[in-house]
């Protein structure tokens, strides 16, 4: 049912309602342009006012925007189905996916990985009061090693990896970066420790890791099958160089059981409107069958 109050106010308003769907209308102002859209999840209303032309000349905002607040969306109803409770949050940065968990409602625990000093440190701080949120200051990787970072001082953009010739144009921060040594670690061999405690372990991996996603998946070994779910950054437009492109990263994805759920955009490049990369969710079918069993 459209909210009393809002469907009191519409016809005052010259507001015509449709529902797209449930927990969720289009409402349009019959006498202009401008459009606002309700989306009221649970007991949340959000509500986005927008003017077309302004929209479209700022199509890659306004998307990422969406796609963040879709993202969270879908991440707690998954997070509520499956009754995860344990996330893998591997390139926590300061650790502001932790903060969104934790935000939405979730309780389970949190184990986040960032190994660069500068991130560590303000992550551990906002970590410190939350008794079940542990941070593990190593990268993951497929070997255990230690390797030099390519680091951003103050943005979110180190990688393991060199930045392209592209990645450079896009960002000129990525010309700014500095190289600082980290440990790397497999997920199947610090698995056990970050599990601690936990007696039935339910899995969710979140990957941030600017293009090296698909090496810290392969480092889980067998003990993905673990996952009951993931998500991970799939590149379209390499801003680092040799890192793997989403049919290769979706392709082994799909090869150890998990389907996409949902594709968020992260970055475009703006005077081509192209996706850079996208947030894929991924699920296994059997989990969701389980839980729903």
């Amino acid at each position: 049912m459209f909210p009393a109050k809002l469907a009191r106010l519409a016809p005052r308003l010259g507001l015509g309602v449709e529902e797209i769907g449930p927990g969720a209308w289009l409402v349009r102002k019959r006498t202009s342009d401008v459009v606002s859209r309700a989306l009221v999840p649970r007991s949340r209303v959000g509500t986005l006012v927008y003017h077309p032309r302004r929209t479209r000349k700022n199509i890659s905002t306004v998307q990422r925007h969406l796609g963040d607040f879709m993202l969270e969306e879908q991440v707690s109803a998954i997070l509520r189905e499956l009754r995860i409770n344990c996330v893998l949050d591997v390139g926590a940065n300061v650790g502001q996916f932790g903060r969104t968990l934790r935000r939405a409602g979730y309780q389970g625990r949190i184990a986040s990985f960032e190994p660069l000093e500068e991130f560590a440190t303000k992550l551990r701080a906002r970590a410190a009061q939350d008794h079940d949120w542990h941070v593990h200051e190593y990268a993951l990787g497929d070997e255990d090693t230690t390797a030099e970072i390519n680091a951003t001082p103050g943005a979110s953009l180190s990688s393991l990896l060199p930045a392209s010739e592209f990645g450079k144009e896009w960002s000129h921060k990525l010309e700014k970066s500095v190289k600082e040594e980290i440990t790397i670690r497999r997920l199947d061999g610090v698995l056990d420790e970050v599990l601690t405690g936990i007696d039935e372990p339910r899995l969710y991996l979140k990957l941030d890791t600017q293009g090296y996603d698909l090496l810290a998946f392969r480092g889980g070994g067998d003990r993905v099958k673990e996952l009951l779910a993931m998500q991970s950054e799939v590149s379209c437009l390499p801003i680092y160089e040799g890192m793997p492109q989403l049919e290769e990263q979706i392709g082994e994805y799909r090869a150890a059981g998990f389907d996409i759920a949902g594709l968020f955009p992260v970055s475009m490049h703006r005077p081509t409107l192209r996706v850079l990369e996208f947030d894929a969710v991924l699920v296994r079918q059997e989990a969701f069958s389980a839980s729903r069993a």
